[in-house]
């Protein structure tokens, strides 16, 4: 397993009242492991040991063969993480994304284009009130939960504090995406592992597991290769769905970035990848608008004007 690194934690340029914007994290995760992934059709499979509560309207997570409560289908996977730049509606629009997010409760600006969805996050301790929780609800039925809490420079929080927030993001009534650890989110004893346990014990719903990957090793079939094997111990782990919501090639502890060119084979190649893997219900790249503090990870500039990092991702299925 390799070494997680961090970048700083720069300010967005977002409008948003205290707290200060959320600000996506970073990290390099290398992990192997082998995916035990059972697809009965029309059978039921066993009940996974973090299951925790049945979601709004039924069935508890991952008690039945299916990988409901979210469509897994090609047509609603592709999606973006996206904060407000000039164009960036149009952008969104011509990127072919068919959800995105904020890190935040609400679009923060971003108008969101016919047939796009955006997700709302409760990114921290901070939201965790009743008007930001009242403006997740406007968004659809669907909620992502606490961005990096294993990182000091993101929402930075302990398990049981996590864990003591949790029932106010259940009382929603929307479908809840686990905490998104900055790292080792398949690690026996990990963040995520506790949270999950803890979870459990105390009877919590957590209908599908939000994740990120950064890669370091800047050779496509190799970086696919690594994210693959991370996603497969995360499911074998807990099978339930998953949800990907930040992804790209960055080193960020050394500043050293891939090419272009490097950049949009890695998107094209593991787009394609995460389509073979059922169990990823939807994925998002980092991120819609170019920013020359995340190297060449962006896909639109001001304008909107799109990069071959944007091109590969408007190609993608």
């Amino acid at each position: 397993m390799g070494t997680a690194r961090k970048s700083p934690a720069p300010t967005l340029p977002w409008v948003w009242p205290s707290p200060p914007p959320p600000v996506p994290g970073r990290s390099k995760i290398l992990l192997s492991g082998l995916v035990a992934l059972i697809i009965a059709f029309g059978a039921l499979a066993a009940v996974p040991p973090y299951q925790s509560g049945p979601p709004a309207g039924g069935r508890a997570a991952g008690g039945s063969g299916s990988l409901s409560p979210i469509s897994a289908a090609a047509d609603v996977r592709k999606g973006v993480g996206a904060w407000v730049f000039p164009g960036a509606s149009q952008a969104l629009a011509n990127s072919g994304a068919s959800w995105y997010y904020t890190w935040s409760p609400t679009p923060l600006g971003i108008t969101t284009p016919p047939g796009v969805q955006f997700v709302p996050m409760i990114w921290g301790r901070t939201m965790v009130n009743s008007s930001s929780l009242s403006a997740a609800r406007q968004y659809g039925n669907v909620l992502l939960g606490f961005n990096e809490p294993d990182n000091k420079t993101q929402s930075d929080m302990t398990v049981s504090e996590a864990l003591s927030h949790w029932p106010q993001l259940m009382a929603t009534g929307m479908t809840l995406g686990s905490p998104a650890v900055a790292s080792g989110a398949a690690t026996p004893g990990g963040w995520l592992d506790q949270f999950m346990k803890g979870a459990a014990a105390r009877g919590y719903r957590v209908n599908f597991i939000a994740v990120h990957w950064y890669g370091a090793d800047f050779e496509a079939a190799a970086a696919v290769a690594q994210l693959r094997s991370y996603l497969q111990a995360i499911y074998d782990h807990y099978h339930l769905p998953i949800w990907l919501t930040e992804f790209a090639l960055a080193d960020w502890g050394s500043g050293i970035w891939p090419t272009e060119s490097q950049q949009a084979a890695f998107l094209t190649a593991a787009t394609t990848m995460l389509q073979t893997l059922p169990y990823v219900q939807r994925y998002a790249w980092f991120a819609l608008p170019v920013d020359s503090r995340y190297g060449n990870t962006g896909m639109f500039g001001s304008g909107p004007v799109v990069n071959p990092v944007g091109r590969a991702f408007e190609a993608a299925p």
